[in-house]
């Protein structure tokens, strides 16, 4: 039997980071293309060259490695230059995430944490996709007052990812993360039995 590939998405500041940490505390095999997304971009790889080449040393750092606040501020104010920068990383995210893929044995539950599912149409790829919701004043609170953002850069931020009817269009199962941490941790231990169950392996 082949793993269960789970897509799990959510816009900034819903609380996917949150659910993903609970999902591989139960077991699961998680792949963050976030964490890859920095990967192909570190300092002496194609992709930061490709970077480069496209925005100008301008998104360098000193040290020769990527000022991502610096490229962050580009691209979230110009949806055209974000589709440049997602075609260069994109790809190179997805062979990595291949790669991963072929290592995990048959009957592991694999989760793939994609923040931009819904906007690169990634659906199909798996069999389940989950999504964690919250609504978008709750997700600006926590960007400004938790992450320390202005309001302006974490509303452009919001406005530059798919609306939350978008994403909740995808979903297969939803993760509303508007309460406690506790309310957070019991769904996701129903979420788990649910994938468990999905993928014929035991509860226990």
């Amino acid at each position: 039997m082949a793993a269960l590939k789970v897509g799990l998405t959510g816009g900034i500041g819903s609380g996917k980071s949150e659910v993903s940490t609970r999902l591989s505390a139960h077991g699961a095999i998680v792949i963050d293309a976030d964490t890859i997304a920095r990967e192909v971009v570190e300092p002496g790889t194609a992709g930061l060259e490709r970077v480069v080449a496209e925005f100008g040393p301008e998104v360098l750092h000193e040290d020769g490695s990527l000022n991502r606040e610096r490229l962050g501020s580009i691209v979230f104010a110009d949806k055209q230059r974000l589709a440049a920068l997602n075609g260069i990383v994109h790809p190179l995210v997805g062979a990595r995430v291949a790669e991963l893929q072929e290592a995990a044995p048959a009957d592991a539950v694999v989760v793939y944490d994609v923040p931009l599912l819904a906007e690169n149409n990634l659906a199909a790829m798996y069999d389940v996709v989950i999504v964690v919701d919250a609504s978008d004043e709750i997700r600006l609170h926590r960007l400004t007052h938790l992450r320390g953002m202005s309001e302006a850069d974490a509303k452009a931020r919001i406005a530059a990812q798919a609306s939350r009817e978008d994403r909740l269009k995808i979903a297969d199962i939803v993760i509303v993360n508007e309460g406690t941490l506790d309310d957070l941790q019991a769904r996701a231990d129903e979420v788990w039995r649910d994938l468990t169950a999905r993928a014929g392996r035991p509860t226990a």
